[in-house]
């Protein structure tokens, strides 16, 4: 067969190793030929590909990012873009196209595959928010990050009795803020599916320095907003600065932190500093696990594609790998687990 594959979206640690799978494992079992998309949605719809071949990509599974791009482009922004990846694919001879992306990538796939697409999805999100899958491959990566950044601010924060305001990624959900935050040590956890109040934030940390401990770290998830008197023109933008919109409508977010910082000194008097992780939780090589959980998936999605299970989605249940809809997954965002932010969460808050 003669395979495309993609990765669309935001990079992550262990597309490469996902490439690698269906590229290597392809060529070793299935005496398959692989085609890859630059830039994501971008390289189909315009018929940009290289030919990815088994002896250049077995040592790129310890590599961060993606050899063939990314990028956040959506076939369905145009009236023609449907028509053009489908022509690309014909053009092309593809017997089947491997989409590695997050929640748009894989939006766009199923839309795609009611159209006659045979495309299967593999889940990637450093995010974790994609339903369907208990993790996706990215996220031990970014938490591992975020963790050892807490780890390091914790110390100049107890250093110089300063409050550290850690600002983590999280645009609707706050997987990486509470798994990084509990493994840290976080005194405070704002996430984007609990709204906060700025002053019982303040008050927590008063109580907390006036027991004895003058320094706090919190973990605040980018797309985190209050819920009391600031909440007008936190929803106004008052810390998402310009620059628009992606062709998947999502604005670029970044600024929580610092904004809370200010709010924290002006309320209490505490110095407050912040720090903004940004991509650096999604750069770099891969965790082991990353690695490992990737190569699963290419694997489990290059068996799908030669069973042509078309339309469907890799996703890890149970500690097994298995194949659902590609409906059932995109679009539906995976919320935090109430019990382990408000139970787990609030027992070991530092």
């Amino acid at each position: 067969m003669r395979i495309g594959i993609l990765t669309g979206g935001g990079d992550c640690p262990g597309l490469n190793a996902v490439i690698r799978a269906v590229v290597v494992g392809g060529s070793v079992t299935y005496d398959d030929e692989a085609v890859g998309f630059l830039d994501g949605w971008r390289g189909v719809v315009e018929g940009a590909a290289v030919p990815l071949l088994a002896d250049e990509c077995r040592g790129i599974l310890t590599r961060g990012g993606t050899i063939i791009g990314s990028s956040r482009t959506n076939p369905f922004a145009t009236d023609a873009g449907p028509d053009r990846v489908l022509a690309t694919v014909q053009q092309l001879g593809i017997d089947a196209l491997v989409a590695v992306g997050g929640n748009d990538t894989l939006g766009a796939a199923d839309r795609l595959a009611s159209l006659g697409l045979r495309v299967v999805g593999v889940p990637k999100t450093i995010d974790n928010d994609l339903s369907g899958t208990e993790v996706t491959f990215g996220f031990d990566t970014a938490v591992q990050v975020a963790t050892e950044a807490i780890d390091r601010l914790q110390t100049t924060a107890e250093s110089h009795h300063r409050v550290m305001v850690c600002e983590v990624m999280g645009r609707n959900v706050g997987h990486i803020a509470v798994h990084a935050g509990i493994a840290g040590g976080a005194a405070e956890i704002l996430i984007p599916e609990v709204p906060f109040s700025v002053e019982a934030v303040c008050e927590r940390l008063r109580l907390r320095h006036s027991g004895g401990r003058f320094f706090s770290t919190l973990v605040v998830a980018e797309g985190a907003l209050p819920r009391d008197e600031s909440a007008a023109a936190a929803a106004k933008g008052a810390w998402v600065p310009a620059g628009g919109t992606d062709q998947f409508g999502h604005g670029r977010l970044g600024g929580i932190g610092g904004w809370l910082a200010q709010e924290i000194e002006r309320n209490t008097g505490y110095e407050a500093r912040a720090t903004i992780l940004g991509h650096i939780q999604r750069g770099g090589s891969p965790t082991a696990f990353d690695r490992v959980l990737a190569t699963r998936f290419g694997a489990a999605a290059l068996e799908a594609v030669h069973d042509g299970e078309f339309g469907t989605m890799v996703a890890l249940q149970a500690g097994r790998i298995v194949r659902i809809p590609l409906s059932e997954a995109a679009g539906k965002a995976k919320i935090v687990d109430p019990h382990l932010f408000e139970s787990v969460a609030g027992l070991y808050l530092g």
